[in-house]
């Protein structure tokens, strides 16, 4: 024992803390058990068991399509055991949503399924309460799903089963295999594919008809020739300029007579008649070769470039009538025209030639350039329509494969089987019967585990002695049980009533019964302060502490927990060895205690009790003396410790053999405290499921300050536990 500490440690909960947890807290539990009881028989009587039928299906295999079309390569088949319990788990998910209840109740119609749950008409209640009545469950590692459909019509049990089966298989295709809905779906794709691909045909149209153009190749190949020839044209047209040159060197060439227009009015006559007959043999081109409409675009420019032109021609011959027929195209002209020596003025000058050719050449390469740039943009329209085109193929592929398996009842569920169909209506009494068992038990758990809550966290007191040595670290020295519980008062006072009748003289009240005075009451208690004495002179002993007298203080942590009686008892006993004197000192504030106890007031102070001569006066019984020190005085509450350590030298000095002080309750402001480290040993009362171990801590703190040795004395503990589950005697500790 050093300080009051105990190196012991709690070994848990054992079978001794829940029998004294059941038993100290039976009426509770039995409260609540029988609470329980009445509330499962009251359900039962009250909500009798409602009709039900029950069906079973087999999931052999769910078959995924990721296509419209489910005779698709993109189908996959699998196997409940390929994935555990996620496939029953889905199809579980399947069956109980919403929208199946919800068709099932459309179906069987809200009325007949509300007709005894309240009536009404809402479908969405009727939905309701089919989800909440459907009863779905798999066995672990199984393939096989039971379905349990209950309602208090036995009537609607059975048909809403087969209408809930029926819409899940309806469900399961549609979340598969998209077969429920694939007609519709294919037939939306198929005439929307359709008219985007109308669209891009039109686009394209457009395109190529402001391009000028119907094909691309065909343009390609044609403004190809077209630019080879006029530049052959041209070549041979500056060969033809360089020979007129050479003609015009030698001087054979004369005016034409008869032409009064002016050098630049025939050279621009010659002009516009060649860019005339350029234009008109580009109209030939793209009605014969490149087979333009005469709607087309550029039929219709080259037209109106042709009347511009030959109205310039025919303004020019009105001005200047010897113009007319002056004009030779160049394929007309022959060598011998050129190299006669005569006249220019009525031929073809080369440089107009030349100058048309270019004219021609630059609006090729134009028009060709425009084709160029349209064709990325008709490309782009070509490549999406053929995307498109695939896209139609498909779907009406496959919108008619669906109309063929819908036609031949491909869309049947054959991966799901029915093990049992759904039964006629039953009530089954076990599960209500196990609801009830259930509230039942829920009761008598609910009382242990409130049991358990109480005794360990919600009631912080010291209830046992194992909780003093486990929880407080205090060395345990006596549990002393409670006269007033158990029989023990009963049994004390039949057995002391019995002794004072044989003694004859058993004094009696004023109402003729027995009275009972409180220190002869006490005499039951007796063998308990026997083993406290001997528990205390074994310690001295274990301590090597021979000296006399050994000073032991008796203090608790609030009043009432039996301090005064503890040490009344203690110096009784203590006085019945040998032929040692024992002086009990009452240091509490409240004078008396301890003469209350012994029915007799001291006639002495301490310093009195310390001479022989003088301490007759105190003497109580034989070898004990019963002093009081306690004052209600502050002043002398403050001087007390000086003056209780002038008195240890004499009280060192007496011929005691014990010294036991009756000391106030442990606190702040009480002088236990600063006393207790003056003492060979401090006892320290505990109230049984009274006082907190807060309290025991905090007291032990105190105390731990003047570097007192503690020990504890549990009081007034109760028995809960029967014998034949615990035997426990009375003087166990």
């Amino acid at each position: 024992m050093n300080n009051g500490q105990h190196n012991g440690s709690s070994p848990g909960i054992t079978l001794n803390d829940i029998y004294f947890v059941l038993f100290r807290h039976k009426w509770k539990i039995i409260f609540l058990s029988a609470a329980g009881i009445a509330t499962g028989v009251v359900y039962y009587l009250v909500n009798p068991p409602p009709f039900e039928s029950e069906a079973e299906l087999l999931v052999r295999y769910v078959l995924d399509s990721r296509s419209p079309n489910p005779s698709s390569s993109n189908t996959r088949e699998t196997a409940p055991t390929d994935l555990g319990e996620s496939i029953i788990n889905s199809e579980i998910k399947i069956l109980t949503s919403f929208d199946i209840a919800q068709q099932v109740a459309k179906t069987i119609g809200p009325e007949k399924i509300l007709a005894r749950m309240g009536g009404g008409s809402d479908p969405i209640h009727a939905a309701n309460v089919i989800k909440n009545n459907l009863f779905v469950q798999a066995p672990d590692k199984s393939s096989v799903i039971d379905i349990i459909f209950r309602n208090p019509d036995p009537a609607i049990v059975q048909p809403v089963l087969q209408e809930i089966i029926s819409a899940y298989l309806d469900k399961h295709l549609e979340v598969h295999q998209s077969v429920g809905k694939s007609d519709d779906f294919l037939t939306e794709e198929t005439t929307r594919l359709s008219s985007e691909i109308s669209q891009t045909e039109n686009e394209l149209r457009t395109v190529k008809k402001n391009a000028g153009i119907v094909s691309i190749e065909t343009a390609e190949k044609s403004y190809s020739e077209q630019i080879a020839r006029i530049r052959e044209e041209l070549l041979q047209a500056q060969a033809d300029l360089a020979e007129h040159q050479v003609v015009l060197k030698s001087g054979t060439a004369d005016a034409a007579p008869g032409i009064a227009a002016s050098s630049d009015s025939q050279e621009e006559y010659q002009t516009i008649c060649a860019h005339l007959d350029f234009l008109k043999r580009r109209q030939t081109d793209y009605l014969t070769q490149q087979g333009y409409t005469e709607e087309n675009k550029l039929v219709k420019e080259v037209r109106g470039q042709i009347a511009e032109t030959e109205k310039l021609k025919t303004n020019l011959e009105e001005k200047y009538p010897s113009l007319a027929g002056s004009y030779i195209p160049s394929s007309n002209l022959s060598a011998q025209q050129l190299s006669s020596g005569g006249g220019m003025e009525g031929l073809v000058s080369p440089q107009l030639k030349i100058s048309v050719l270019k004219q021609e050449l630059n609006q090729l390469q134009a028009e060709a350039a425009n084709v160029d740039d349209a064709e990325s943009k008709i490309s782009d329209l070509q490549r999406k329509k053929s995307v498109q085109e695939g896209n139609y193929q498909y779907f009406s592929t496959s919108l008619e494969q669906a109309r063929i398996d819908e036609t031949l009842g491909a869309g049947r569920v054959d991966n799901i089987n029915s093990i049992q169909a759904p039964s006629p209506p039953f009530k089954d009494r076990s599960k209500k019967l196990k609801s009830m068992l259930m509230i039942i038990v829920g009761g008598i758990l609910g009382g242990v585990a409130w049991a358990f809550l109480i005794e360990f966290y919600f009631d912080t007191s010291v209830k046992r002695s194992i909780e003093v040595e486990s929880k407080l670290k205090l060395p345990l020295f006596l549990s002393i049980p409670d006269i007033a519980r158990n029989g023990y008062k009963h049994l004390a006072a039949t057995t002391k009533r019995r002794q004072l009748q044989q003694n004859g003289d058993a004094p009696t009240a004023k109402n003729g019964k027995l009275e009972i005075v409180a220190w002869e009451a006490g005499s039951f208690l007796n063998p308990f302060y026997d083993a406290l004495r001997d528990r205390l002179m074994s310690y001295f002993e274990s301590i090597n502490l021979t000296r006399k007298p050994k000073l032991v203080a008796v203090t608790g942590t609030e009043k009432g927990s039996g301090v005064s009686t503890i040490a009344a008892g203690l110096a009784a006993s203590l006085s019945e060895t040998g032929d040692g004197r024992v002086l009990l000192v009452d240091m509490n504030q409240e004078r008396g205690a301890a003469q209350q106890i012994f029915r007799r007031e001291a006639g002495c102070q301490m310093d009195d009790a310390l001479i022989r001569e003088k301490r007759d006066t105190a003497l109580v019984q034989e070898n004990l003396y019963v002093v009081s020190e306690g004052s209600n005085s502050e002043k002398l509450q403050r001087v007390l410790p000086k003056r209780f350590a002038s008195l240890v030298p004499k009280l060192k000095a007496s011929d005691y053999d014990y010294i036991i002080f009756d000391m106030p309750p442990v606190s702040q402001t009480s002088v236990t405290a600063r006393l207790a480290g003056l003492m060979d040993m401090t006892l320290l009362v505990i109230e049984s499921e009274k006082t907190s171990r807060d309290a025991v801590q905090q007291a032990t703190s105190l105390l731990s300050l003047s570097k007192a040795t503690v020990g504890a004395v549990l009081n007034k503990t109760r028995k809960y536990i029967p014998d034949r589950l615990h035997r426990e005697s009375l003087g166990d500790v």
